[in-house]
């Protein structure tokens, strides 16, 4: 890719970000700003965060420390019944899926995305001929918030990667931090400090991906 120069350098330091976030998985419970800095950046992304008209449907929750802990705990404890269930192979869940769902647990916080699809009542029967593509904008809007925030954290010198264990853990979340029956969990954001670096990444040729026109 041939290097271009940007009029504001903020630009350059925007897509340099974004090229450094990757999925770490090797976390530790150790956080290299204050929590305070960390809620700050989180509630950034629910207020800038675009939507298709001003919508906002939207919903973050932050855990960090013993809440992220509780996280996962339930997750572990949710698995723990599919196998009990014979859903699950046992050895497969102590082998592969618990120390997974561990490694989780060792990471400093996690962020919840949840989008609020009840709010879309109004405007769906006010704009009736968009009415069935609001949803798909909605989820459209949360990874949005899903990539800003993963990105801004690792610029800080988290490391982080997106899980998605809904509707398996949806019911005991509502239930431990007492949310709206209308916040649907969409993914589960895990950060921490990085033990290890993100290995390789593999790109298909960007000539099958990309195309330019009226240049």
């Amino acid at each position: 890719m041939t290097a271009a120069e940007f009029k504001n350098p903020a630009t350059t330091a925007i897509l340099e970000a974004a090229k450094a976030r990757r999925s770490i998985y090797t976390l530790k419970a150790e956080s290299p700003i204050a929590d305070e800095a960390i809620e700050q950046l989180v509630q950034h992304a629910v207020l800038h965060t675009p939507s298709s008209f001003n919508t906002q449907t939207g919903r973050i929750v932050l855990l960090l420390k013993e809440e992220h802990q509780k996280l996962w705990d339930i997750a572990i404890s949710a698995l723990e019944g599919l196998v009990a269930a014979g859903h699950v192979p046992k050895e497969t869940f102590e082998t592969q899926t618990k120390p997974k769902l561990n490694a989780f647990r060792n990471g400093y916080g996690t962020v919840l995305f949840f989008v609020d699809y009840e709010s879309l009542a109004p405007i769906k029967e006010k704009f009736a001929i968009y009415a069935d593509n609001f949803n798909p904008w909605a989820l459209e809007s949360n990874a949005m918030a899903q990539y800003l925030i993963w990105t801004a954290l690792e610029s800080e010198g988290f490391g982080a990667n997106l899980q998605h264990y809904s509707p398996l853990i949806d019911e005991q979340v509502a239930k431990q931090w007492n949310l709206p029956a209308s916040w649907k969990l969409d993914a589960q954001l895990v950060f921490g400090t990085p033990t290890a670096p993100a290995g390789e990444k593999a790109f298909s040729p960007l000539e099958n991906r990309f195309k330019v026109f009226g240049k």
